[in-house]
Parts: C-alpha cells; sequence; structure tokens
C-alpha cells in the first residue's frame, strides 16, 4: 500500500530499496552531530541515490554469479549492460540471451521481477551491433490516501531499450557508442496536491572501450582484457510537470579480466570490476529561492557528472567510499561446463550491500544456460535473498552447422 502523498518520493524510494535492501544501516546509527558519528568520528551513512535504478541491477545469470562482474569477461550478449564494445571481440556472429530475475522472494511476493533480452549481430570481423531491451515489474500496488482509504490498484513498471554499435579500432582495441530510451511508469493518472503523475520519460547514451591482449602466464597462453564504459549518460527524469528533475544513474565502470588457458579442455578466468555513480553526493539545503530543493539537484546532468568526483561533504575519503568492488572467477571445462563465484563489496556509508554469489553454466549444441544463487553476508536485505535466477543464450551460428 502506497499513500498517496508520497508518491512524489517513490523513485528514490524504489531506488533506496532495489540498490540497498529495506534496511538502512542509517536507521541504526546514533544520531548524527554535524554530519558525523560521534562514536566512530566517521561520516554517517549518504547514499547516492537516482531515479529509475532498475538501470543498475545486474541482469544476467552469468554476471550475478561472478560477484556482478562482466565489464571485461569474455563477450556474450549480455556485454549490452556491461561494455557493449567487447561485442567486437565476440567469437560467434550472432547470439541472443533471455534472463529472468525473480525480485523479493523472500517478503512473499510474485509479481515482482526483472526480465532482460538482449543479442548481438556481428556486421564483419571489425564491426558488432547490439540491442537490448529491460523491463521492470514492481507488481500490484493498492494506492491510499492520508486516511488509508483506498484509490485503487496500479502496476507500476518500467523499461528500457537500448542500441549499439561496436567496432575494432585496431587488432586489439574497440570502442562503442550506445543510445537508450528510459521509460518509468510509477503511478501515471494519480494525482498528488494537485499535480497529475505522468511517466517519467528520458533519453541516454552509453560509451565504452575495451584493450584485449595475448599475455603468457608462466607456460600457459593467456588473454588480458581490460575495459571501461559510461552508461546512462543523458537527460534527469520527472515525473510531473515540476522543474525539479532527478538524476538517472550515470555510472563509471572499469574492469579487468585474465583468461587462463590450463590445457586444450580447460580455462580459468579471474575478472575485477569498480563502478562509482556518477551522481551528485546528497546535500539537502534550502536554495536561494527558499524553494526546498536540494541544492545538489540543481546541477546539469553533464556538470553533475563532473561534480560527483569531488563534492562528497566527507572529502576525498567519502569518494573512494562511493566505488562499488566486485570480484569473480569462472571455470571452463571444454567450453561446456561452467562454474562461478564472485564477491560484491559496498561501503556501509553508502548502502552496505556485501554477498557472495556462486553459479553454473552449460553449454550444448545451440544454447546455453546459467544460474546464479547470491549468498548475503552482512545484515543487509538484499532484493536478491536465496533467489535463483537464469539465463538462456542462444548460438545461431551453431543451429546452421548442425543443418
Amino acid at each position: 500500500m502506497l499513500n498517496m502523498k508520497n508518491l512524489l518520493a517513490l523513485p528514490l524510494f524504489v531506488g533506496a530499496f532495489l540498490l540497498m535492501g529495506s534496511t538502512l544501516y542509517a536507521q541504526i546509527e546514533p544520531k548524527c552531530i554535524d554530519g558525523n558519528n560521534p562514536i566512530t568520528g566517521e561520516r554517517c551513512a549518504n547514499s547516492v541515490t537516482s531515479a529509475v535504478p532498475f538501470l543498475r541491477i545486474v541482469p544476467d545469470a552469468r554476471g550475478g554469479a561472478m560477484g556482478d562482474v562482466g565489464i571485461a569477461t569474455t563477450p556474450d550478449p549480455n556485454g549490452m549492460h556491461y561494455n557493449p564494445s567487447k561485442l567486437a571481440f565476440a567469437d560467434k556472429n550472432v547470439s541472443i540471451s533471455a534472463t529472468y530475475t525473480p525480485w523479493m522472494r523472500n517478503l512473499g511476493l510474485n509479481d515482482v521481477y526483472l526480465a532482460y533480452l538482449s543479442g548481438y549481430y556481428k556486421i564483419d570481423k571489425f564491426q558488432a551491433i547490439g540491442a537490448s531491451l529491460r523491463y521492470f515489474s514492481l507488481g500490484d500496488i493498492e494506492f491510499t490516501n492520508d486516511q488509508g482509504e483506498s484509490l485503487g490498484q496500479g502496476k507500476p513498471n518500467e523499461f528500457e531499450f537500448t542500441g549499439a554499435y561496436a567496432r575494432k579500432l585496431s587488432d586489439k582495441f574497440s570502442a562503442a557508442i550506445g543510445a537508450k530510451f528510459i521509460y518509468s511508469n510509477l503511478a501515471t493518472g494519480r494525482i498528488v496536491e494537485g499535480n497529475e503523475i505522468k511517466p517519467g520519460i528520458a533519453s541516454a547514451a552509453d560509451i565504452s572501450m575495451t584493450y584485449k591482449t595475448p599475455v603468457k602466464v608462466s607456460s600457459y597462453k593467456s588473454d588480458f582484457t581490460f575495459g571501461a564504459a559510461i552508461s546512462n549518460l543523458g537527460s534527469k527524469i520527472t515525473y510531473t510537470n515540476s522543474v525539479n528533475r532527478d538524476y538517472i544513474p550515470t555510472n563509471l565502470g572499469i574492469g579487468g579480466a585474465l583468461k587462463i588457458g590450463l590445457d586444450e579442455f580447460n580455462s580459468l578466468t579471474f575478472s575485477t570490476d569498480l563502478n562509482k555513480l556518477l551522481v551528485p553526493t546528497p546535500r539537502p539545503e534550502i536554495d536561494n529561492d527558499g524553494d526546498n530543493i536540494p541544492d545538489y539537484k540543481q546541477y546539469s546532468p553533464i556538470r553533475g557528472v563532473f561534480k560527483s568526483f569531488g563534492d562528497a561533504p566527507g572529502g576525498f575519503s567519502e569518494e573512494l567510499k562511493e566505488i562499488t568492488y566486485g570480484i569473480g572467477a569462472e571455470y571452463w571445462y571444454d567450453d561446456q561446463f561452467a562454474i562461478r563465484m564472485g564477491y560484491f563489496y559496498e561501503h556501509y556509508s553508502k548502502g552496505n550491500r556485501k554477498y557472495f554469489s556462486v553459479g553454473l553454466g552449460v553449454k550444448y549444441n545451440i544454447f546455453g544456460l546459467n544460474f546464479s544463487y547470491l549468498v548475503p553476508t552482512s545484515n543487509q536485505r538484499n532484493p536478491l535473498d536465496n533467489t535463483l535466477r537464469f539465463s538462456l543464450l542462444f548460438d545461431f551460428e551453431a543451429f546452421e552447422g548442425e543443418e
């Protein structure tokens, strides 16, 4: 049940819940004094938030099994989320992936889920194009007024469509650019304090690059890959006619992966990703006009990106806390069976997500199947606790080969 008075804050509420769970660390901290914890002396919890946070949910079971890592791993269709430029290095000419992720099943919800469909096509040995569709359903919600009276049912949902073009600029280097359309329907048609709630609409771009080179690890033939991507660089979003718009989750990610060919049948890959939201750190203050608009929201999207590198109240040390870390490992036998594991870390003052993840992958003939499972390592609740998610991959080249 959702009170209509709080609808305008729904995007940020959803973001906080999706990315940090239902119990914020700030709720158990002692009362802050001048922004500091009086016991530890550290800055109090101050998470970076944005609208449409579903854009940053890792959509596939392979990356989810490796600590949410995927910027520099071997290419597959889900590279559309992490780093589209690596699609130029793909071995297959055509591939499609479909993923279904149940959401908040621990709370008994059966109609909240993320669905992701992605694919790519290699035009030639230098170029590739890709596309993806992400759909997030928040299930059935009953809207109420301040007195708790029902105002009817709603089915909030969000989606984004992305297209990308990747090209090799040399044998070892590729770059890509992508464009996306974002649609967020949270409470369309409802009236809040005289304002009609409308769908939130935004557009954004992705820019990415990949460097891949053969290396020697002892006597093993190996490959080292480095990737970087700026995603969701675009317009702000609003659900009313208000000029107070919210940032979308612009993100900078960098990653590295070392794939070691142990022998003809066995390979082992170690990967790591670092991510930072390029969104200003919250500094709620009254602006010069007395409109009670947080000052950090008044920057343009581009200026907000640059401000995000040095605006944390705690200085550079707090900026470092805004970086999340993921590490993962993947073992393949004969390119047919995979075992994966990983770990994800986020500082307690920025969300406190910490968890291990494990998963399996199998390939047979024209299709592959990946599973992942999340194992929390903190008291922070995660929407994916005790949830099995899976991805299907289809290799059309293998199908043609069989014919």
